[in-house]
């Protein structure tokens, strides 16, 4: 047998410890592999991100202006409709079916409402429960109401007048609750309850303090984003001589005018010319009214009928004349006579609307006509950002008065829509008429950190504040989904090595 020696407690510890340094050199070598490696990788993307740039490319659209018609909110022509409130049963429903809802080709209603039943006292609960309903059912035509409260209907006001001016701002009082809840339908209150057919005039309530209380207490029982019209610029002035009204209603006393065009003095909304000295009425010449309305229909609407055929309503004067009164809105149903003139006659002008007939040619340009201009996207390397520039222009006969909601609405196939981004411009500046080509743009910004990379429509969007419907462009380019597409970005790496 082999006598095999035992090895030594030394030897083993050294082949311990040759094994563990063998394993330990291993080890080592793959940890600077995988480091060298690791190091070509990151050195090799490195390369690669430094040979790589973000693309913007962008893509304008052209606008052109249209002649199309355009319906949009608080402007145009409108129908109007009387309602005399009694105690007996009346089917409102049964009226407004059969009127209404076969006038749908305007978006303004103008409703009458009379209350001579109740000249003596205060409204009954079912007349309040009557002209609720008529409110509720004409909210829900989903158009914009023109309204007129008044005790007469045939030109005989002081007849049908309460005896005391406590009874009307009794009236007032009563309807606040009607009057604010159905505010957002409201475009304009005319008149201050008085005179023949609710114009304040053959009306013995017509002392600068009457009009004034009168005008309070209707603003006290009205929503401050509705309109309260008066009959002429002298009942105006003479309301706002108050210290207290002219703060209180600065921007939101307007007029209305029914009897535009009708003579050299509007049918006495100017002073006459056989009227010598000092007007009782404080009404100034036809020229002064005209300048002052002029200024002052900036800021607030003016609108009515147009009364008795004669050269000045003639077609080509009657443009000049409701551009020079800043009209927004019109009876389309008077006068007729002046209406069948209109339709007989054409515009001859040197644009997109040459050839058309007088009466479309006036119901484009009454209010506002807007129109996109110019558009422009602009990518700013500093902000990191694009910055989106839409030109606008109103060619209507007045302005827009309420201010719109204005927007960037960026779609793509990859996300969908994203946010809207607000743009900033005060439209309201674009008085139309004499200034026409004048221009107002509205900004945005656009962050590209918000953006993945892809293609983004970009469409321009405006609202009425109070319907939240799209406003209209006066454009050839129709609106589409997301609002009117003015351009594109597509946001790309390229490779800039390869391109050397």
């Amino acid at each position: 047998m082999w006598n095999r020696q035992k090895p030594s407690r030394k030897m083993t510890v050294d082949k311990i410890f040759q094994t563990h340094s063998m394993e330990w050199r291993v080890k080592n070598g793959l940890l600077i592999v995988r480091f060298i490696l690791t190091i070509a990788v990151l050195s090799g993307c490195i390369f690669v991100w430094k040979g790589m740039r973000l693309q913007v490319d962008l893509e304008n659209v052209l606008f052109t202006e249209s002649s199309k018609e355009v319906n949009n909110p608080n402007r145009g022509f409108y129908c109007l409709y009387t309602f005399v409130i009694r105690e007996e049963e009346t089917d409102y429903q049964h009226f407004i079916n059969e009127k209404f809802y076969n006038r749908k080709e305007t978006e303004l209603i103008q409703i009458q409402i009379c209350l001579q039943e109740y000249r003596e006292g205060p409204i009954s609960e079912k007349g309040l429960d009557d002209i609720e309903a008529l409110f509720c059912m004409a909210e829900a035509l989903d158009r914009q109401l023109i309204v007129r409260f008044l005790y007469d209907v045939d030109g005989q006001g002081e007849l049908h007048e309460p005896p005391s001016l406590d009874i009307i701002l009794q009236h007032m009082q009563q309807l606040e609750p009607i009057l604010k809840k159905t505010d957002r339908d409201i475009f304009i209150v005319q008149g201050l309850f008085t005179g023949n057919w609710g114009e304040m005039n053959g009306t013995r309530y017509d002392t600068d303090q009457d009009i004034q209380q009168l005008a309070e207490q209707l603003m006290a029982v009205t929503n401050p984003a509705t309109y309260l019209g008066v009959r002429t610029p002298a009942q105006w002035r003479r309301i706002m001589n108050s210290e207290t009204l002219s703060e209180a209603l600065e921007g939101r006393l307007c007029l209305f005018n029914d009897g535009i065009l009708g003579n050299g003095s509007d049918y006495g909304t100017y002073k006459p010319e056989n009227v010598v000295g000092e007007d009782p009425l404080q009404r100034k010449k036809p020229q002064e009214e005209l300048d002052f309305q002029k200024d002052l229909c900036r800021i607030v609407p003016n609108g009515g009928e147009v009364i008795t055929s004669n050269p000045g309503n003639d077609f080509v004067n009657a443009v000049e004349g409701l551009k020079e009164r800043r009209i927004t809105y019109l009876n389309r149903d008077y006068d007729q006579t002046v209406m069948s003139k209109w339709k007989n006659d054409v515009w001859e002008g040197d644009d997109c609307f040459y050839g058309m007939d007088g009466y479309s040619y006036i119901e484009r340009h009454l209010g506002y006509r807007l129109l996109i201009a110019d558009t422009k996207l602009k990518h700013d390397l500093k902000r990191n950002c694009i910055e989106v520039s839409v030109d606008l222009r109103n060619v209507g006969f007045a302005p827009i008065y309420k201010e719109p909601r204005m927007k960037i609405i960026l779609y793509s196939k990859m996300d969908g829509q994203k946010p809207p981004v607000d743009m900033i411009c005060d439209i309201r500046k674009l008085v139309g008429a004499e200034e026409a080509s004048a221009v107002q743009t509205a900004y945005a910004r656009i962050s590209l950190e918000d953006l993945g990379r892809g293609d983004y429509e970009v469409y321009f969007r405006m609202e009425d504040p109070d319907t939240g419907e799209s406003i209209q462009m006066a454009n050839e380019q129709e609106e589409r989904e997301y609002g009117y597409y003015i351009g594109k970005i597509g946001l790309h790496y390229r490779n800039s090595l390869s391109e050397k």
